[in-house]
């Protein structure tokens, strides 16, 4: 995260102090159920690999066969919205090459995956534990 370390409570690094956690959710394209088995893998490990490659901190990761929670901190340099597209572009291209004309190919004709749309919030301290317990339970 930008060479930023955890300092008690915050990250800081040589400029600032930050601690910055939100609550996505992508939703399947018509909440189709596709995030199942080896779609749901690929698609998971792929989001893991985004964000440890931009140093980002996944506290809590799960869903259902049509959506996606990942409950994450940031740094402040990383724009939620340009995440999320690049969550969607990366797992969606890699999810239809390995699956596209098999699992996929019965829901989507079209090189679909992902809704258009997607939910973001911050997370604070007081809404932390509620938010990470909703998102193990899913």
């Amino acid at each position: 995260m930008c060479e930023a370390k955890k300092d008690r409570l915050y990250y800081t690094n040589r400029h600032s102090c930050f601690l910055l956690q939100y609550h996505m959710v992508l939703v399947t394209k018509y909440r189709h159920p596709v995030l199942t088995g080896g779609v749901k893998d690929i698609v998971y490990d792929t989001i893991r690999s985004i964000f440890e490659e931009k140093g980002l901190v996944i506290m809590e990761m799960n869903g259902e066969a049509d959506h996606v929670h990942i409950l994450f901190e940031a740094d402040p340099f990383t724009a939620p919205g340009s995440l999320a597209n690049i969550v969607k572009t990366k797992t969606s291209r890699f999810a239809r090459k390995q699956y596209g004309e098999t699992v996929l190919r019965k829901y989507y004709w079209k090189p679909y995956f992902w809704s258009d749309s997607y939910f973001v919030a911050t997370v604070s301290e007081n809404s932390l534990a509620v938010v990470q317990d909703y998102i193990r339970n899913q």
